[in-house]
């Protein structure tokens, strides 16, 4: 099995990275959360931590073996435990993960359907399964913080503030400090144009 593959960031995709390893050429299927990242690493090396899994259909014989990266090996670690949900497969759970991990993690630790049901693909009926199976078994995934979940709609904002400055180039941990001093400046972050306007006016010299 592949652990670790590292490599020159060629091309970011809707839902996959293609990385360069010499005359090889891999394409790794990456969660939604981590493509504004991978996005600012165009042309630099990176370490994805993998798992392989078979997609197809036996009954045809056309099985393909895909790689499936992430930034850690938490990352990894959590979502091994996440698609052993029923109903959450390899690529409804790669699609779901448009909120950090922590947040995911600790929105299950804390019982958050709403906030669950919001993830693509996900809805309320699968987030309660969610919180079946694996409520109690995450808190070693850096919850802290996020099993006392903000309200639905603060954490939406958030999220996709978070992706929206990441795009733009900042670093996930550049990002989200800017949004904590935003925030705890008082602003209000109703909605996602709200609140990136004004993390732009604090980050202003």
């Amino acid at each position: 099995m592949i652990a670790r593959i590292r490599g020159t960031v060629a091309e970011v995709r809707a839902t996959s990275v293609y990385l360069d390893l010499g005359d090889l050429t891999y394409e790794v299927f990456v969660p939604a959360v981590s493509l504004p990242e991978l996005h600012t690493r165009i042309g630099q090396r990176v370490t994805l931590h993998t798992i392989e899994y078979i997609e197809g259909n036996t009954s045809f014989g056309n099985l393909a073996s895909r790689l499936v990266g992430f930034l850690n090996e938490a990352e990894r670690d959590f979502f091994v435990r996440f698609i052993t949900v029923p109903g959450i497969g390899v690529n409804k759970g790669l699609k779901a993960m448009t909120m950090p991990m922590a947040d995911i993690a600790g929105a299950i630790e804390a019982r958050n359907v709403a906030l669950l049901a919001q993830l693509p693909g996900i809805g309320k009926r699968t987030a309660e399964k969610a919180i079946a199976e694996l409520n109690g078994k995450l808190k070693t995934f850096g919850v802290g913080a996020a099993a006392a979940p903000l309200p639905v709609a603060g954490q939406g904002v958030q999220a996709e503030v978070l992706g929206a400055l990441m795009a733009l180039g900042y670093r996930r941990g550049e990002a989200e400090d800017l949004i904590g001093r935003t925030l705890a400046a008082g602003a209000k972050g109703e909605s996602v144009e709200q609140l990136l306007q004004e993390c732009f006016r604090h980050a202003a010299p």
